[in-house]
């Protein structure tokens, strides 16, 4: 289901800029007057998954708020018969809170489509509704689930 909403040349950009000079650890987005998903933040390398996880977890007076995410995650890894090693992986995470009201849900359920085809190079995506699924552990998880063994 299409919502209309189009991916801002913002977003193309800064994401293009962050695979070439690899100079930022995450960037947040939002969907902006119902029409446009647009850059709200930006994170620096040095930048923490806390720190991406308040970007992403906005709370706008009572409300929460939905975002998308893309975060460069690092983890170790070990292929059978090789040493230890620190890998990277690109994620889009769909931030969504359960508790949120049902109208943005539905815009933003519609709309993640639009900017994962825009965001060409992405290893995984993620949605997620609750910490708990958006938890540094959950998010490796998921993530090595796609690492040759």
């Amino acid at each position: 289901m299409a919502s209309g909403v189009t991916v801002t040349d913002a977003c193309k950009q800064v994401f293009d800029q962050r695979s070439t000079r690899n100079d930022s650890r995450y960037v947040v987005f939002y969907i902006k007057d119902e029409k446009f998903i647009d850059v709200e933040s930006t994170g620096d390398r040095e930048s923490s998954y806390e720190s991406f996880l308040e970007k992403l977890k906005i709370v706008n007076g009572a409300e929460k708020e939905y975002r998308y995410g893309l975060f460069d995650f690092e983890y170790t890894h070990q292929c059978q018969g090789t040493q230890e090693g620190k890998k990277e992986k690109l994620f889009l995470m769909s931030w969504c809170p359960d508790d949120a009201k049902v109208k943005k849900k539905m815009l933003y359920s519609s709309s993640f489509d639009a900017l994962k085809k825009a965001l060409v190079g992405v290893a995984k995506y993620i949605q997620a509704t609750d910490h708990s699924e958006a938890s540094p552990e959950a998010v490796e998880e998921k993530l090595r689930s796609t690492d040759r063994m």
